[in-house]
């Protein structure tokens, strides 16, 4: 069963850039694609991009398209986001998922990390 290791949250001000990192500890067999999600408080989970991990396609948020950027390391198993000029509305948990669908629901993603708080100051 894979487990997703995020990197640590920060309280950046706007306009700053981040980037955020999730390593699989083990992709189980199936495990085709990455993504990442963001939580606001008292809402659902939404999606902000996803990547195949083989072969690069990735898929975007409308909301966050052109301002952030999903990557990976194939060779050393690392998931990336990049997010530039943020915005005090990027204040969120964030989340990293892994599944075997490209998909942009929650639903099709089995594992999850534990979430990385991010904190945009204006």
């Amino acid at each position: 069963q894979a487990q997703l290791l995020q990197s640590e949250g920060r309280t950046v001000r706007s306009g700053d850039s981040l980037t955020l990192s999730c390593r699989p500890s083990y992709l189980s067999f199936g495990v085709k694609v990455m993504a990442w999600f963001r939580q606001y408080p008292g809402r659902e989970r939404e999606f902000i991009a996803a990547i195949v991990f083989l072969g690069g396609e990735t898929n975007y948020a409308d909301a966050v398209r052109g301002r952030f950027e999903i990557s990976r390391d194939y060779g050393k198993n690392i998931l990336y986001l990049q997010m530039n000029n943020l915005r005090s509305d990027d204040t969120a948990m964030y989340y990293c998922a892994a599944g075997s669908e490209f998909a942009s629901s929650e639903s099709f993603f089995d594992f999850w990390g534990p979430g990385t708080q991010v904190t945009v100051s204006s």
